[in-house]
């Protein structure tokens, strides 16, 4: 995957590292060239110098073909910005912010703007929400956080009950998208391929979701 990396602090350097140490084509982009310094021996990506919300400095980086981008500088106004510009002027498909001070999140959530909060969660985190591509993560509420996931129905579900399916009590259907149609399912509900499914479960739960997938 092509990944961008905007910001490269603490969290920003070591998902660099991570990332292109699995094969990844990662590229960093900072303002602060001494960031670089704790990267340049080992790392085997592109590290891109520029202010991180400047389009030629974005497109020098290649946002415009990139598959994931995770902005996290030290300043939430330029990750929000940032996440903005990838996510709606270059249709970057998996889009994230880091977020300190928590209040913002429903803010950003309703902007489209997935966001991050760097006290619960760290770099392995962040590595699955980037890399991921079978369940994509809606928003992200509260301090635990519950996280709402969009669920693709795979074959071996089909005809399946939700209550059959999805057994856990930690995993809660929110809602489920089938061709045009959303609705809000009851237990009862027989799921079909293709089908959509918006669930709300726990970090910790996630696990068990992706094996009822067979992910």
């Amino acid at each position: 995957m092509k990944i961008l990396i905007v910001g490269c602090g603490r969290l920003g350097s070591g998902l660099a590292e991570d990332l292109a140490n699995e094969g990844h084509d990662i590229t960093v982009i900072s303002h602060v060239k001494e960031q670089f310094q704790s990267l340049e021996s080992v790392f085997q990506g592109t590290l891109v110098e520029g202010v991180e919300f400047d389009k030629e400095v974005l497109e020098k980086a290649g946002i415009a073909t990139a598959d994931s981008l995770i902005a996290c500088t030290e300043s939430d106004v330029t990750n929000a910005l940032v996440a903005r510009i990838a996510r709606n002027n270059y249709q970057v498909p998996k889009v994230i912010a880091r977020l300190y001070e928590q209040r913002k999140v429903t803010i950003y959530n309703a902007l489209g703007i997935q966001v991050i909060a760097t006290t619960n969660w760290g770099i392995t985190r962040a590595k699955e929400l980037l890399t991921f591509n079978h369940l994509d993560t809606v928003a992200s509420v509260g301090n635990a956080p519950v996280e709402i996931l969009k669920v693709h129905i795979p074959t071996l579900l089909a005809g399946t009950r939700i209550r059959e399916a999805f057994p856990m009590a930690e995993v809660r259907i929110v809602a489920l998208t089938r061709g045009n149609e959303t609705m809000i399912p009851s237990n009862e509900h027989r799921l079909a391929k293709d089908d959509l499914l918006y669930v709300a479960v726990l970090p910790e739960s996630i696990d068990k979701l992706k094996r009822v997938l067979s992910l």
